[in-house]
């Protein structure tokens, strides 16, 4: 279970585990940058990018599952994306939340 605000509704948290994270570093080949660069010059949305980042933040959001499972968490709050470039045409995409056990409300 994941959320974007500290509390998952009929839940209580029972235990705190620390932040976790998910981290991926995603480019688009030379193909798909001269794909890209063309759909620039007509204008409107960009897809191959759309894709790309709909992976990237698919990826990282995984990965920060994963990291949750290991610190033996059952749901994640507070989760945010972060996102940078490092240099041109390469992101970095961040995942990010508090990993923690929760129960049903009784």
């Amino acid at each position: 279970m994941t959320s974007t605000t500290f509390e998952i509704e009929g839940y209580q948290v029972v235990q705190s585990l620390g932040v976790v994270m998910g981290i991926t570093v995603r480019s688009r080949s030379v193909i798909g940058m001269v794909g890209a660069g063309w759909q620039v010059v007509f204008g409107g949305r960009i897809g191959m990018f759309v894709t790309l980042c709909e992976k990237a933040r698919q990826e990282a959001f995984e990965l920060m599952l994963q990291h949750a499972e290991q610190t033996g968490g059952n749901a994640v709050v507070g989760v945010r994306y972060d996102a940078n470039e490092i240099m041109r045409g390469v992101t970095e995409v961040l995942c990010y939340g508090t990993a923690v056990l929760v129960e049903p409300v009784a």
